[in-house]
């Protein structure tokens, strides 16, 4: 038997059309670039969304766990507002604080002649056995100033 067309079908069919049984080509081939497809907006999405978290690398350490908490809050909830203030809060670049305060403090320790030392905080018992009468020392030592109280300062309300 010879396959004949119908008579209202066309003499020359398209290349995507195939005939029956045979494999889709162009079905197999698109399958796989809207797979690609899918994987690669995704990967996109993703490296989007980490953007922040790799501009604050080489901020404080602070500074990037915000960034990445909003980051991920963005991620997971879909609200944009947290991606934008992840991207606002890893393009500023916080002042260093903690350097001055430190070389200060360690400048006051030397001028204050306290090279590592805690500071002594006054005890509030007795000692049980009396002690021996000590040397006087060449230097004074320096402790934090604790007034008397007076008899009036019992009776009268502190204001601070």
């Amino acid at each position: 038997m010879a396959e004949s067309l119908h008579p209202a079908a066309v003499d020359h069919l398209p290349v995507f059309v195939t005939a029956p049984g045979d494999a889709d080509i162009l079905f197999n081939v698109m399958a796989v670039f809207v797979l690609l497809l899918i994987f690669l907006i995704g990967l996109l999405y993703l490296r989007l969304h980490a953007l922040p978290e790799h501009m604050a690398h080489g901020a404080s350490k602070v500074q990037l766990q915000l960034v990445a908490v909003l980051s991920l809050i963005a991620l997971f909830t879909h609200n944009h507002l947290f991606w934008i203030a992840a991207l606002l809060l890893a393009l500023i670049e916080f002042p260093d604080f903690s350097t001055p305060m430190s070389s200060m403090a360690d400048s006051l320790r030397k001028i204050a002649h306290r090279d590592d030392k805690p500071l002594e905080t006054g005890s509030t018992e007795l000692p049980a056995t009396p002690t021996k009468p000590q040397a006087m020392q060449p230097e004074p030592q320096w402790g934090p100033f604790e007034p008397a109280p007076s008899a009036s300062e019992g009776l009268a309300e502190r204001r601070g």
